[in-house]
């Protein structure tokens, strides 16, 4: 099932957030995209040289809209990280999954013209108080515009993701989308490091060898990543894909306890786990509404027509 590789993809989206958190206390997050970008490029240039592919795209302006909402998205995700504890920021950006399932079920009510389905819409609220439980607990009255900024990076991701699936749809192969977006993350971070006041080009300061280790370390994970997950949209399907996306909040409280000993609370533990449940029965609801009907149920449908 090709949507199971989101669950390496949250792992490696996870590990990359701890590294940007560390690495925020070296670099700014302008710098932090560039270099994402950067070494990303490099390494697709050499995977698309051992495969003896090529990077030249028919679909250049798709390329260009995607990049530009994936990167406004990333940016407002790695500014988070140095305000917030990593699960929280990890669990306000993947209310994506909710968006992205509250998207699909408003263009898909819109186009049918069908009824207003409450179930969707129940689960969908549900996550949303889950959310809502998991805010109150996990940061201080004084980070809630980080939180806010976390929360909108989820709604311009599952854009981003939507973005994703079409261009698999059209046939691009996973390494040529991930190399077109790092591309515009290091053209937006290095916009970033010079047009912001007080801006310079990028890593013009002091460094240490752990801060060089952390830019590597959060680029690979980043870019491996972002290969794993858009193979998931583009040859999975879209609300499991969502859905499983959820693990990366496991692997990120996991991670920020060992770490930095983050206490969530028992209403930040109850949030996380009311999202999950959310997003599990919105998955299901979609699944159920799109399971084609069985031999019993066509035969009853029949008769009743013919009654």
């Amino acid at each position: 099932m090709q949507s199971l590789w989101m669950l390496f993809a949250s792992l490696m989206f996870s590990l990359m957030g701890v590294c940007v958190k560390l690495a925020s206390e070296h670099y700014s997050t302008s710098e932090i995209l560039f270099s994402r970008g950067v070494i990303g490029m490099l390494f697709i240039v050499a995977l698309v040289v051992l495969k003896g592919d090529t990077l030249k795209t028919p679909l250049p302006r798709e390329h260009m809209r995607r990049g530009v909402i994936g990167v406004i998205s990333l940016a407002m995700w790695f500014y988070s990280f140095s305000l917030l504890p990593v699960a929280t920021a990890t669990t306000l950006n993947y209310t994506s999954s909710i968006w992205l399932a509250a998207i699909l079920f408003g263009v898909a009510w819109w186009r049918s013209n069908a009824r207003f389905e409450w179930g969707m819409a129940a689960t969908i609220l549900l996550s949303f108080a889950g959310v809502m439980l998991l805010l109150r607990p996990s940061f201080a009255p004084e980070q809630t515009t980080a939180a806010l900024i976390a929360l909108g990076s989820g709604l311009i991701s599952a854009i981003a993701y939507l973005q994703v699936r079409r261009l698999g749809q059209l046939g691009e192969p996973e390494y040529r989308v991930v190399f077109y977006f790092s591309a515009i993350s290091a053209l937006a971070g290095l916009a970033g490091c010079l047009g912001l006041p007080g801006g310079s080009f990028p890593f013009m300061h002091s460094h240490n060898l752990a801060g060089f280790g952390l830019l590597i370390a959060l680029s690979i994970t980043a870019t491996i990543g972002q290969i794993a997950m858009t193979r998931a949209y583009r040859l999975g399907n879209p609300l499991l894909t969502a859905n499983l996306q959820y693990t990366g909040i496991v692997f990120s409280s996991i991670l920020g306890i060992l770490i930095w000993q983050d206490q969530l609370g028992w209403r930040g533990w109850l949030g996380t786990t009311v999202i999950l449940i959310g997003g599990l029965l919105a998955t299901f609801y979609n699944q159920r509404k799109a399971r084609p009907p069985t031999a019993l149920q066509a035969d009853k449908s029949l008769a009743d027509d013919t009654a």
